[in-house]
């Protein structure tokens, strides 16, 4: 996370909402005498904040390694651009790169292999609302029995969350005029990850401090 507390202050619950909102993130694990684990992941984050599921390939080397559970980061980044100084409309500037990153860090435990029927289900369901007015896709929809066959190969987790901190890097720490011109100039010509959804988070009370 960035260290400049200008960047930090956004509260918990927000920073939980987006991480909600945006359902997929990457875990990591530190594994003694190995690089770090990293896996890319749907979640679902609880209405109290307090745990995610998710689930894994079974062969995947970060099942193995946490099958009795274990401390693990999820890393949910946002919208990102780079910010040319000349967008600031001000002297003496530099270059940098503005975005938004949540860690929710924890223990990471499996779920029993029971209930990972009724996690897919919620998943689904979760990203399937996303696509309104569209019909939702259910299991019922699969065919004879490539829904169990399906079910042998990913195992549940559960996060329970400890941690949560987020860096919303919007430019508070420059003026709002200066803020506000860089937006625009990254909304017409910015380039990232979402570029305008991150202007816009920019030219929103959100970045006021």
């Amino acid at each position: 996370m960035h260290p400049n507390p200008a960047f930090r202050g956004t509260e918990t619950e927000e920073s939980l909402a987006f991480a909600r909102a945006r359902g997929f993130g990457m875990l990591a694990a530190s594994v003694a005498d190995q690089a770090p684990l990293i896996s890319h992941v749907p979640f679902l984050v609880a209405e109290d904040g307090k745990s995610a599921d998710l689930h894994l390939v079974r062969s995947n080397p970060m099942v193995r390694a946490l099958h009795t559970g274990g401390a693990v980061r999820l890393a949910v980044s946002g919208p990102d651009s780079y910010v040319s100084p000349d967008w600031y409309e001000v002297a003496d500037q530099v270059p940098t790169w503005n975005y938004v990153a949540v860690h929710l860090t924890g223990f990471l435990q499996p779920l029993p292999q029971e209930d990972l029927p009724a996690l897919l289900d919620r998943l689904s369901a979760h990203f399937e609302a996303m696509l309104s007015p569209k019909t939702p896709w259910t299991r019922e929809k699969m065919q004879g029995d490539s829904f169990e066959r399906m079910l042998r190969m990913i195992v549940p987790f559960r996060l329970t969350i400890e941690d949560v901190q987020s860096t919303w890097k919007l430019g508070q720490n420059k003026p709002a005029e200066v803020r506000l011109a860089a937006a625009q100039h990254m909304a017409a010509y910015g380039f990232g990850s979402e570029a305008r959804e991150l202007a816009a988070l920019m030219q929103s009370p959100f970045a006021d401090v």
